[in-house]
């Protein structure tokens, strides 16, 4: 499969140097010089994964991405910042991001996460696409919240919930094994399937997360914090 990578960042040294390194790597790459651009671009084209500055005239990369899942693109993000204050990577996530890198960083890291992300979302695809057998469905249902995996859907009291590829990830781990505390550390590596170098996303997509599935995230009858352990989704 070609990938197709939308780079949007306003720096065009840095645009056309990412471009050349994903295209040796197989990728299909477009760009865009900020979130205006970006989001013409994906009216457009087919994309798999956006690499987003977030400091962009025009529209910002946090505004972009928060309008892309307002628009229900599923894709994976990775956003990039210059700064390395906590405010920005906990924005980014919170609108919808799924990764970020500080810069200046090195091109390897950026192609692991681009990899690591592309084959996450590959997955989420097949699933949703529904190319595994019907007949073997497997649904988890924990009270009134209930995770399809073939599907790739989630409902609470019979209602749709919309949560993103990283988000589905993570409730199906832990729905699999209720009552079982999942440290962030082996949240990450069993969804990124990589070895956990910065756990603060996890996070990030646990709040998020309750924010879809319980009434009162504050007071969560599902998602529960096991505080210095880790995290469950609670036995009915």
């Amino acid at each position: 499969m070609d990938y197709h990578i939308l780079i949007v960042e306003d720096d065009k040294d840095i645009r056309e140097g990412i471009e050349i390194y994903l295209k040796n790597q197989g990728y299909v790459v477009f760009q865009a010089a900020d979130g205006v651009e970006g989001l013409a671009v994906l009216q457009k084209e087919e994309i798999h994964l956006a690499i987003v500055d977030v400091m962009m005239p025009r529209m910002d990369g946090i505004n972009m991405v928060m309008r892309m899942r307002e628009l229900e693109y599923e894709f994976p993000v990775i956003m990039l910042s210059a700064k390395s204050e906590e405010v920005d990577k906990i924005m980014g996530l919170n609108m919808g991001a799924d990764d970020y890198v500080t810069k200046p960083f090195t091109t390897m890291e950026l192609l692991a996460r681009v990899n690591s992300h592309l084959r996450r979302y590959s997955r989420f695809l097949e699933m949703k696409e529904g190319k595994k057998a019907e007949n073997e469905e497997r649904v988890y249902n924990i009270g009134g919240l209930e995770v399809h995996e073939d599907t790739v859907e989630v409902f609470l009291d019979g209602n749709p919930v919309k949560l993103t590829p990283t988000e589905f990830k993570i409730l199906l781990l832990l729905i699999k094994s209720p009552g079982r505390v999942y440290s962030a550390e082996e949240i990450y590596e069993r969804v990124w399937n990589e070895q956990a170098i910065n756990t603060d996303t996890i996070m990030v997509h646990v709040r998020k997360i309750r924010e879809k599935i319980e009434m009162n995230p504050r007071e969560p009858k599902y998602l529960k914090v096991v505080w210095g352990v880790g995290y469950k989704i609670e036995k009915q």
